[in-house]
């Protein structure tokens, strides 16, 4: 407990699914928390339940604008921020032939520029109030590919990739910049994509012979969140029942 004392964080994505586990854990820890997302009543419901120490924010992470006004909003309201979860990001299949450039744009909006975007908007505040820890969202799609993943693996690639830069670049002003990379993990982006067939069929092929779960992952985020990590920078951590020990998990 209290590992996070002191922390101010936001947390994209942070309504459903991962971002609510990472949101709950910061809160637990000793963090105070602005869960930042589109789903208006998700997010709201889960602020009113975690209490005083959490706000909710509606935040388009594919608009600059919208960053500005979170990252703004929540140095008034909870003091400087000092900790960024970018783990906003959407999935997408579909064959190279055949998925409209629209959709393309649209997970690249999300998952890559949202990123970017989230970095952006944090740096100067971390700069300016002693540093800070960035947690890039990508995945085990951002170490191997998969087929019928292209656009989806092109983003989470973009990330790993912006992080170690990032890391270099901020490095020297006190922040920390690390990716994460999930495997398959049971939440409603991925159960939306086959239900439970899926979930039995991704635990077939994972070393530990079960999927993950958001709890799994948000430990993770509190470590690199916490000054426990002050000497991880650059990192990319899979956190995936072993799938990256081999070859890629749709093989």
């Amino acid at each position: 407990m209290n590992r996070l004392d002191g922390k101010v964080a936001i947390v994209t994505g942070g309504a459903q699914g991962q971002g609510e586990a990472i949101s709950r854990q910061f809160v637990a820890e000793g963090a105070r928390v602005v869960i930042a997302d589109i789903a208006k009543e998700a997010g709201q419901a889960l602020a009113d339940d975690l209490g005083a120490t959490a706000h909710f924010a509606d935040h388009d992470v594919s608009d600059s604008a919208s960053w500005a006004r979170v990252v703004e909003d929540a140095n008034e309201r909870f003091g400087a921020v000092n900790v960024l979860a970018n783990n906003a990001g959407i999935l997408r299949f579909g064959d190279i032939e055949r998925q409209p450039a629209e959709e393309v744009e649209l997970i690249w909006r999300i998952n890559q520029l949202g990123c970017f975007l989230g970095m952006q908007a944090v740096t100067r505040t971390m700069r300016k109030n002693g540093g800070g820890s960035i947690i890039n969202a990508s995945s085990v799609e951002g170490l191997a590919g998969m087929a019928g993943c292209t656009a989806y693996a092109a983003t989470k690639w973009a990330i790993r990739g912006m992080t170690k830069c990032a890391a270099m670049e901020l490095g020297p002003k006190g922040i920390r910049v690390n990716s994460i990379h999930p495997g398959m993990i049971d939440t409603p982006m991925t159960r939306v994509h086959g239900g439970d067939a899926a979930m039995e069929f991704g635990a077939s092929r994972v070393p530990l012979r079960r999927v993950g779960h958001p709890a799994d992952i948000a430990p993770l985020y509190v470590f690199l969140a916490s000054n426990e990590s002050s000497y991880i920078n650059g990192a990319e951590i899979s956190i995936d029942g072993g799938v990256t020990a081999t070859h890629a998990f749709g093989g």
